[in-house]
């Protein structure tokens, strides 16, 4: 098959790149930005995907992640557009675009999916996210990365604190009623695990916070006020809340390393690294962590986030929240370990650092699985089995 990949600068492609020409499909690569233009510029771009078209002859064209302005190109010039989201809550699903019947997409949230479906919308499925452990293994038995070495618990992921957080720019603006509305529903939610109600309840603030922070639509944009405040700022809010009081919990017994984009944020016995690049220094860190931790986003509802995957398949030992799609090819205890709450978190890493065989056979346990079942190559060969 022919593959006309449009490219930007996203986690996954290197990796899918790899997995559509190891399975014998040829690829014509695009980039996002054609002489200064992106492809939400129409119609200015118009004519040079349809010269790409003419030239290349592509039987699909595919995306990381889905473009309202690629599927209605493809629409209009009759080509199958596939797409595979890894960013959740992702904006650009709530489009009038969605429905175009050249869309084939895929999300990895299966909650999220069976939501599309009782909608009506048959052009979104569900396809777990995968890691290439072919290159991993490579890059973790080389000898390079030495500086990883040795620590106890890591943690990858934003604090969403940097460059000033939404929600607390939106609440100096709003009245006191609102904010105290506002933190109460923080402080419920974070008790509540595998149900965000978050969304539902927001009618009695909603005029002050378009007030306070007004909310942007993109053009042919359909989601709500509610999902956008809910998802994009109260959301975002709490899991950087509870990101923080999980691993300053930690902390509290053993040193934590972090790495994240928020520079400036520090607390006792947290060592703050900074950002790690995704493919060369990102599996090092899970690969020689004792324990690596996933406190998933808030608003991914059961999905296995891109962050837990990559951590079994860099043959990292994983300690995350609970998400009810691990369950479907994961064994608790067996391929990767959740924990309930802040004093189950804390108790499991005193155990796992305690019982170093154990850990370990979890960990390669947890590795072999995803490279038995849940490799790009795997996940290429699902995604271009359709017959929609």
């Amino acid at each position: 098959m022919k593959i006309l990949i449009i490219q930007w600068r996203s986690c996954a492609r290197e990796d899918l790149e790899a997995a559509f020409t190891e399975e014998g499909h040829s690829l014509v690569r695009a980039p996002f930005s054609i002489e200064g233009k992106t492809y939400e510029d129409l119609p200015e771009i118009e004519q040079q995907f349809a010269k790409i078209l003419r030239e290349e002859v592509p039987d699909l064209v595919f995306t990381v992640n889905y473009y309202p302005a690629v599927s209605g190109l493809c629409n209009r010039h009759g080509i199958r557009y596939v797409s595979w989201i890894y960013d959740s809550p992702y904006r650009r699903l709530f489009s009038q675009s969605v429905i175009n019947p050249c869309n084939v997409i895929y999300v990895f949230d299966r909650q999220l999916y069976q939501e599309c479906r009782g909608a009506g919308i048959s052009t979104v499925h569900y396809l777990p996210l995968a890691a290439n452990t072919g290159r991993l293994d490579k890059l973790t038995a080389s000898g390079a990365g030495a500086g990883t070495c040795g620590q106890d618990v890591s943690f990858v992921g934003s604090l969403y604190l940097q460059n000033g957080n939404a929600f607390m720019r939106m609440q100096k603006a709003l009245p006191e009623y609102a904010k105290g509305y506002l933190d109460a529903l923080v402080a419920a939610q974070l008790k509540i695990h595998g149900y965000n109600f978050i969304e539902e309840v927001l009618g009695p603030v909603m005029e002050d916070m378009s007030r306070a922070y007004p909310m942007t639509r993109e053009p042919g944009g359909i989601e709500s006020a509610e999902y956008y405040y809910a998802q994009y700022v109260i959301n975002e809010w709490i899991t950087a809340v509870e990101r923080i009081d999980l691993l300053e919990a930690v902390a509290k017994h053993h040193k934590v390393d972090l790495y994240t984009q928020c520079r400036e944020y520090s607390a006792p016995n947290i060592v703050n690294h900074g950002i790690v690049d995704y493919y060369t220094e990102m599996p090092l860190v899970f690969n020689r962590s004792r324990i690596n931790l996933n406190i998933t986003r808030r608003g991914i509802q059961t999905g296995m986030p891109l962050r837990a995957i990559d951590i079994l398949g860099s043959g990292g030992f994983l300690l995350s929240n609970f998400q009810s799609d691990f369950l479907e090819y994961f064994v608790p205890g067996e391929d990767f370990v959740y924990f309930e709450s802040r004093e189950d978190l804390v108790q499991k890493v005193d155990y796992y650092l305690d019982h170093e065989a154990e850990r370990q056979a979890i960990a390669r346990s947890g590795h072999d699985k995803v490279a038995a079942a849940h490799t790009y190559r795997h996940r290429v060969r699902e995604m271009l089995d359709f017959d929609y």
